[in-house]
């Protein structure tokens, strides 16, 4: 996987769900997420890895992406903060990560440079990424957006199951409602004891919602999710029922 660690962005080259069906499936995830134990050590800074799909059909949820990955940075503040890594993939071959950033203006930076193209999955890439980032030091959470999979199940699998063994849990955001691709996310979540949803497309709200769970998650671990589930009344799912 070629690698970015300096920070800089690479260079840029040229089924319908129900409000009440959408709704019970975030409640489900931020359940689901309830249930994991803390992976972060008291006072440290949370590290979770970004990664998107960064095909073609991809390119609206990539906007929206960038707008919205202020609010993990946000939420996680008093905290004890986040640093995110963000990595993505996009035609033939190409998968990259950033390095480490800890504020959203870079992050934000990064990904406007960036823009999407035609190609094909290469989700066992960015698992295996995480397996590599996590020995050098620990990653709380790998967060995962992306709408289909076209590789060999069976070697995502594995790759997954790897990083089951070093304790990263991968939170796997489905846009749509492809059936292969839910399968895989299904899988590489449990495989990780981490935890699967779906959000509609174009749902702005709902994708804010997973990735403050996701972030609160990763820098402050269980307590900090009870915290902000506590709070879903005013807070995620009124965002979610406004933008839906």
């Amino acid at each position: 996987m070629a690698q970015d660690q300096s920070g800089r962005a690479p260079a840029r080259q040229g089924g319908e769900v129900s409000p009440s069906s959408s709704r019970t499936e975030i409640d489900a995830f931020l359940a689901q997420v309830r249930e994991l134990a803390p992976r972060n050590e008291a006072g440290g800074r949370g590290r979770l890895i970004f990664a998107l799909d960064a095909t073609l059909s991809r390119q609206p949820t990539w906007d929206t992406a960038c707008r919205l990955q202020a609010d993990m940075f946000r939420e996680t503040a008093a905290i004890g903060g986040l640093d995110v890594q963000l990595g993505f993939y996009r035609g033939l071959a190409e998968c990259r990560v950033s390095g480490w950033v800890g504020e959203a203006e870079r992050l934000a930076a990064l990904m406007s440079a960036i823009d999407c193209r035609g190609g094909q999955t290469q989700i066992g890439k960015l698992l295996a990424h995480a397996a590599r980032e996590t020995r050098k030091a620990k990653v709380q959470a790998l967060v995962f957006v992306g709408d289909a999979m076209e590789e060999g199940l069976d070697d995502l699998c594995q790759a997954a199951g790897e990083l089951g063994l070093l304790s990263v849990p991968a939170f796997m955001f489905q846009e749509g409602r492809d059936p292969v691709a839910e399968r895989a996310f299904r899988e590489i979540a449990r495989l990780t004891r981490g935890a699967y949803c779906r959000f509609d497309p174009g749902a702005a709200g709902e994708l804010a919602a997973l990735l403050r769970a996701a972030a609160a998650y990763a820098a402050g671990g269980l307590k900090a999710l009870a915290d902000l589930s506590a709070r879903r009344d005013v807070g995620a799912i009124k965002l979610i029922e406004q933008l839906r």
